[in-house]
């Protein structure tokens, strides 16, 4: 935990911060990469395999049932580098992202203070909440290209749609124009700013009395930043998927693994295409791995970042008062 007591937005200077927090983003993509790839693939199949008359017609197309049981598919028949696709722009938005939410997160925070004034301020819960809302729709829309192109790639299959990712950008701004990058952007801040603001109220309430306890399975902060995570992400998970379905329309949209991705047209109209034609339950493909992913990602991620800002403010590095916000 860290030291001194602080609370995680009153720590460190600018680009401690920032250092720390991309490195967080980046180990915790790496641990996460195959899960990862597992959401994006049971998010993204409209058919069941308990429903036969749904993948009757369906040709070409894996039918994904289970976390494992698509796991041992996806290296059956893609090799074991299956599970790291995308990857590679994975891990520039995560590096990205962490950075300029955990920045944003500061700012934003010292700024709410200032304009409190004096001894007046905002009750913790929701000083957190409004700072991680805003921290996340602010990293959401700077990295939503490379999001886009992860999933993409996620997506593919053997039949390569894109073979490199300098040609994946190539081809979306010729084919699909500069609005292309964004397909898929209103849901994915629709989620992100309550997503965010749950994760950061919950972990900041629940981190410093967890940390005073003497824990079997790990440290206070790992735990809640799960217990955070797992909350903000059933709540928006919904809104996670028609992002990531949207993402894939455009000309390339029966290329990929399954190549029965129906089309889909704004957020509201999507979630009502998915209820009528796969009901409640469409909405929620993936959620068991995507609470998976979330504990160790978020417990990865805060873990890290709390160390390692904590290992740059022990040793001085980047500390002068240039650097400070």
């Amino acid at each position: 935990m860290s030291h001194s007591g602080q609370r995680l937005q009153d720590e460190g200077s600018r680009l401690q911060v920032v250092l720390a927090g991309a490195t967080a983003g980046l180990i915790s993509r790496f641990v996460i990469a195959p899960l990862d790839v597992v959401k994006i693939r049971l998010q993204l199949q409209s058919h069941s395999l308990s429903d036969p008359l749904s993948h009757a017609h369906i040709r070409g197309s894996p039918v994904y049932k289970g976390t494992l049981r698509t796991l041992q598919h996806i290296v059956k028949h893609e090799g074991i580098t299956g599970l790291w696709k995308g990857n590679v722009p994975a891990e520039l938005m995560y590096v990205s992202y962490s950075a300029i939410q955990f920045t944003t997160y500061r700012s934003t925070t010292m700024l709410l203070h200032r304009l409190a004034g004096g001894d007046g301020h905002l009750p913790h819960a929701v000083e957190s909440f409004i700072s991680g809302a805003t921290a996340g729709a602010t990293a959401t829309a700077t990295t939503y290209p490379l999001d886009l192109l992860r999933t993409r790639f996620a997506a593919q299959g053997n039949d390569k749609v894109y073979v490199s990712l300098r040609r994946a950008v190539r081809d979306i701004y010729r084919d699909e124009g500069p609005s292309g990058f964004f397909r898929g952007l209103a849901p994915g801040l629709a989620q992100i700013v309550p997503l965010m603001g749950i994760f950061f109220a919950i972990y900041e309430s629940a981190r410093q009395p967890l940390g005073r306890l003497e824990l079997p399975w790990g440290s206070g902060d790992a735990t809640a930043g799960v217990l955070a995570s797992v909350v903000a992400k059933t709540g928006v998970f919904p809104l996670d998927l028609v992002r990531k379905r949207i993402q894939v329309q455009g000309p390339t949209r029966s290329r990929y693994v399954h190549r029965n991705i129906p089309e889909y047209r704004g957020t509201v109209a999507s979630i009502r295409q998915i209820l009528k034609q796969e009901r409640i339950r469409g909405l929620y493909r993936g959620l068991a791995v995507s609470l998976m992913k979330a504990a160790p990602a978020s417990a990865v991620t805060m873990w890290t970042y709390e160390r390692a800002l904590n290992f740059l403010i022990g040793h001085g590095v980047f500390s002068s008062a240039e650097a400070t916000v």
